[in-house]
């Protein structure tokens, strides 16, 4: 991502209006979802339109982890899957940002998760750009991607007794996101 200091603008999240959720099939028959309830995002663009995107950085607090149930919740902390003691971030940092088509961009990045970075794109869709009843200018959008889990050393799993996985490799991301133009 190229910067360009003169006419950069600047953005970060709206957490109030933003969301950042994961899913996963359990059992192989039905998906759990879960969220990060505590993640930062900013970004800085050449100009507002959001057609081109010299940095994005986005953030997540692994200990904000949340799928509706506490036990599983303190599972997925531990050093079975995300080892939140040791690696207490998840971390996305852009590298490029192209257009597809009209609104659908793919962004690229390199992805960290406990410890282990690779490479990740992710499929966003801008909804457009408001003026907010308070002044401030908002970008909207709607991530959508795919990663497996396994590549990044969440690799613990059981198998019951009829041979079934118990957590499905595939992890669906989803986020809408919400960013406000800083002054």
């Amino acid at each position: 991502m190229s910067t360009n200091t003169l006419t950069t603008t600047k953005w970060a999240v709206d957490p109030m209006h933003s969301e950042v959720q994961f899913k996963v099939k359990h059992l192989m028959i039905t998906t759990v979802t879960g969220y990060f309830q505590q993640f930062n995002i900013v970004a800085e663009t050449e100009d507002e339109s959001f057609s081109s995107a010299s940095s994005i950085v986005f953030t997540a607090d692994v200990n904000s982890i949340n799928t509706n149930n506490e036990q599983r919740d303190t599972h997925l902390k531990s050093a079975d899957f995300f080892d939140a003691e040791n690696h207490g971030e998840i971390r996305f940092e852009g590298t490029s940002y192209e257009q597809q088509s009209g609104d659908d961009y793919k962004l690229h990045g390199n992805l960290t998760i406990k410890g282990v970075t690779k490479p990740v794109s992710v499929n966003v869709a801008f909804g457009g750009l408001v003026v907010d009843p308070y002044g401030q200018t908002k970008a909207g959008f709607t991530v959508t991607g795919k990663i497996s889990r396994k590549e990044f050393g969440l690799s613990w799993n059981a198998v019951t007794e009829a041979g079934s996985v118990v957590v499905g490799d595939e992890i669906k991301l989803q986020a809408e996101v919400q960013l406000v133009k800083q002054a």
